[in-house]
């Protein structure tokens, strides 16, 4: 008898565990563009390097355990983006596309690269319910060594997190 109610309660503390990872907040994650402008732009090494961003920057705020953070797929993004930058330069749209996927939040980035010394990330966060810009931020990056890569898309999780639990307790 004293197993069959062990038995009950681990089951119902499964179903609350299960029912509070259901209710973590969606982030969804475009693709970051590269925009090199430097005199050999657009290398694939270069390029690998910006397809790794999102995939990093999602594990990292997945390891939280206070978000579901996820790629969007490349056809809905593709669908939605008019031509490189679209998205990235009307947000709104981007918050339409977010709607339409089903997420809360969704960030809309970029790797802006000027120079072979360094490079920038540039992310927006937007909450989609309201289509409301929450923040933005600016990363830089100083050389290319995947240390710098690691160091970056923690800060960034970090900043991400902090300016959600910001609004979330702002009562928006």
């Amino acid at each position: 008898m004293h197993s069959v109610n062990r038995l009950k309660w681990l089951l119902m503390l499964n179903l609350l565990i299960s029912g509070a990872a259901m209710a973590s907040p969606r982030i969804g994650v475009l693709d970051f563009e590269l925009n090199d402008i430097t005199s050999l732009p657009n290398t694939p090494a270069e390029q690998l390097r910006t397809a790794g961003f999102g995939p990093l920057l999602i594990e990292a705020l997945n390891k939280t355990g206070a978000y579901q953070a996820e790629p969007v797929d490349s056809h809905s993004q593709k669908t939605a983006n008019a031509g490189f930058g679209y998205l990235f330069r009307h947000l709104d749209a981007a918050a339409e596309l977010g709607q339409q996927l089903g997420v809360d939040w969704l960030l809309v980035s970029q790797h802006s690269k000027p120079s072979f010394l360094y490079s920038q990330l540039w992310v927006y966060l937007i909450e989609v319910k309201s289509q409301k810009t929450i923040a933005r931020y600016d990363i830089e990056l100083k050389g290319s060594h995947e240390k710098v890569t690691q160091h970056s898309i923690a800060a960034l999780s970090r900043k991400i997190v902090g300016s959600i639990e910001r609004y979330q307790g702002a009562g928006k």
